[in-house]
């Protein structure tokens, strides 16, 4: 929305109707169908009703896939004779005989009548060709506004000394810092990789510093064994600052999709160790940004660490560039340059 803001465009949030089923239920995918076309009728007749000028000329979804498909834009955009666009949109085949048949059928139906799909990760983009031309796909890489991470930038050596009197922390060797949420699975499944890698650094002098919280947070700090220090949940300013002061970001990434976390370490001049895969490769650029081994290599990661652990020189070097990537590329002013310009053709 800031974005498309920025762009010059007036964004109205048009509904917060959810349609997410996380359990494959029939019956509520049903259910929400139902609320949504009525819903989608309720906005058509609102918008219609208003004068030509003050009507909307284009509705823009986020995210749709087949566990939350779109019950409203497509129908609205319809009524209203708009383009309709998507951002984040994924489809596989192999969902079309599964518990989310409904929502799969729904999302694949969105996505062909979109005018335009801006896609985050190219992992999206083949299944995406199978339903739509691909003059209609738009890679957009994950982007954010980098004005925090620079004000952190400037502040590096008093944030630091802060943190390190807050958390005990010793400013005279490398800390590594990691921003994920605690929760089963893949979360989960990624602070053990990195607990692994971490043992393998025994001989090295170092500090880990953890932002996030969790169900499964008393878990995740079994793993470190007291080796870490563990801020909780942190607003976004107060990330940024972290993320600032520290010297590495580490994530192994275990089936993420492209880590915004890891975009904002680099925002923040902090380089990135973390693993091919997925949307991954988007965000850190492999020796320019960042270090990225293969997926599933915890021998290759824990090395990847130890080489920047023991090069202050070169960690100084894809922190600057990372830096300057970021803000020139992946900033919010680089992604509403490239929408604006994708959405003044329709």
């Amino acid at each position: 929305m800031d974005a498309l803001a920025s762009a010059g465009h007036r964004v109205e949030v048009a509904s917060t109707f959810r349609t997410y089923d996380g359990d494959g239920d029939a019956a509520r995918q049903l259910a929400l169908r139902s609320q949504g076309d009525m819903l989608a009728a309720q906005l058509a007749e609102q918008y219609n009703a208003l004068p030509a000028a003050n009507r909307p000329q284009l509705w823009f979804t986020y995210h749709l896939y087949y566990k939350a498909p779109d019950w409203l834009g497509p129908a609205v955009a319809r009524a209203l004779r708009i383009p309709y666009v998507i951002a984040e949109a994924s489809h596989a085949e192999k969902r079309a005989k599964g518990p989310w048949r409904i929502g799969h059928e729904a999302s694949a139906a969105a996505i062909r009548q979109a005018a335009l799909v801006f896609c985050p990760t190219r992992e999206d983009i083949p299944g995406l060709e199978r339903l739509i031309d691909p003059k209609r796909i738009v890679h957009l890489p994950p982007f954010l506004d980098s004005a925090p991470y620079s004000a952190a930038i400037a502040r590096r050596g008093e944030l630091r000394a802060a943190l390190a009197a807050e958390r005990e922390l010793d400013a005279g060797v490398p800390w590594i810092a990691v921003v994920a949420m605690m929760r089963a699975g893949d979360k989960l499944a990624s602070y053990r990789v990195l607990a692994q890698a971490m043992r393998r650094l025994d001989d090295l002098r170092w500090q880990l510093v953890i932002a996030g919280d969790g169900a499964v947070r008393p878990e995740v700090e079994k793993l470190f064994d007291g080796r870490a220090r563990f801020l909780g949940s942190l607003p976004q300013r107060r990330i940024a600052e972290v993320l600032a002061a520290a010297d590495i970001c580490a994530w192994p990434a275990v089936n993420e999709a492209y880590g915004m976390a890891l975009l904002e370490a680099e925002a923040a001049g902090v380089p990135v160790v973390s693993c091919s895969t997925r949307g991954v490769p988007d965000v850190v650029l492999d020796g320019r940004t960042g270090v990225l081994v293969p997926y599933g290599d915890e021998e290759a990661f824990a090395g990847a660490l130890r080489a920047l652990l023991t090069d202050h020189e070169r960690r100084r070097a894809l922190g600057r560039e990372a830096a300057r990537y970021v803000a020139a590329e992946r900033s919010l002013e680089a992604a509403s340059t490239r929408i604006s310009a994708a959405l003044s053709a329709l």
